[in-house]
């Protein structure tokens, strides 16, 4: 699908760009472009690939100056680079606007400017029913993503959202944590043990982001049905496959965190197409005159309930271990 084609992963030496790059590299793939803030992460990428078609480029999404010139030539965007953890966010939520508002945008006018074909931008399920900064900077991501893919013409860049859980085993993620917390010989800390998340591994993940590149049209949002777990099956699960026997100590729900999270809103549902292992929700194209739409709109909307982790596919501690077992840092 990429054969003789340039793609640019923002916030590329993550753990989500460098599941594509290992992915993609040695296929007929043209040039995969990592642009990212920091040159530390850069250079162990690049030591460890050791692959000529893998460029570099610093910049910062936030200054649209320093990221314009990596877009240059560029055929596909996968945008990852965001503020993603949700307690420092809470407590900078202008630094969550910068990255995950303001960046995009500026990712937007890049690849506009640039002539790129089509730009799949992450987002996630805080972003639904947000409770949070991380969650509500990501929502209007997403909103701004629609709502300039409205004004496009039709040779314009193609921008698609991926909306998805957390990804098991990503930097940052409670899995590491607790991995961390075991070989150190201390307990395992749960918030909340009745808490639900969804499970996507980062394999998952990016399947996810190919399936909207494949199939998506001008501002429509792609969700992957996944199961979901309590963290408390998840800690209890962990805690069997490393044969440890120290208790977990629960210190309560941090700040800005849900029960469960919602992949897929009420309101969403009445409009997503059900693709089998997908969900996609087309862009909402009315436009302001509000007035033809309440006389002539339809007068069946029928809410259905949302998609979230309390109602998916619930996972138990056997199935729990077996995804888990999928995991490097498993094996």
């Amino acid at each position: 699908m990429f054969k003789d084609k340039i793609l640019l992963i923002t916030g590329g030496t993550g753990s989500f760009g460098n599941a594509v790059v290992s992915r993609f590299l040695n296929s007929e793939i043209k040039e995969i472009r990592v642009l990212s803030r920091d040159e530390k992460k850069q250079e162990d990428m690049r030591k460890f690939y050791n692959n000529d078609k893998l460029k570099f480029y610093i910049g910062d999404v936030r200054d649209y100056n320093s990221i314009d010139g990596a877009f240059i030539g560029v055929d596909f965007v996968f945008h990852a680079a965001a503020l993603k953890q949700v307690p420092s966010c809470e407590f900078y939520p202008l630094e969550a606007v910068k990255t995950n508002i303001l960046g995009s945008d500026n990712v937007i006018s890049a690849c506009v400017k640039n002539g790129v074909k089509k730009a799949i931008f992450l987002s996630t399920d805080k972003a639904a029913y947000p409770i949070n900064a991380m969650g509500m900077s990501k929502a209007i991501m997403e909103k701004n993503v629609i709502a300039r893919s409205r004004q496009f013409r039709l040779n314009d860049t193609i921008l698609c959202l991926t909306r998805y859980g957390n990804v098991m085993g990503s930097r940052g993620s409670v899995i590491p944590l607790f991995l961390s917390q075991i070989s150190s010989n201390k307990p395992v800390t749960i918030t909340n043990p009745a808490m639900t998340r969804f499970m996507m591994t980062l394999d998952d993940a990016v399947e996810l982001v190919l399936y909207a590149f494949l199939h998506g049209e001008q501002g429509d949002l792609f969700v992957q049905k996944a199961p979901a777990s309590t963290i408390d099956v998840l800690a209890k699960a962990i805690l069997d496959l490393k044969k440890c026997d120290i208790p977990p100590v629960y210190i309560g729900t941090r700040h800005g965190e849900k029960l469960y999270e919602v992949l897929v809103t009420q309101e969403e549902m009445t409009k997503a197409l059900d693709l089998g292992g997908f969900f996609k929700i087309p862009a909402d194209n009315r436009n302001l005159n509000y007035d033809r739409f309440v006389e002539k709109g339809s007068k069946k909307l029928i809410l259905a309930d949302s998609y979230h982790s309390h109602n998916t596919t619930r996972l138990d501690i056997e199935g729990m271990k077996k995804l888990l077992l999928k995991l490097d840092m498993f094996k």
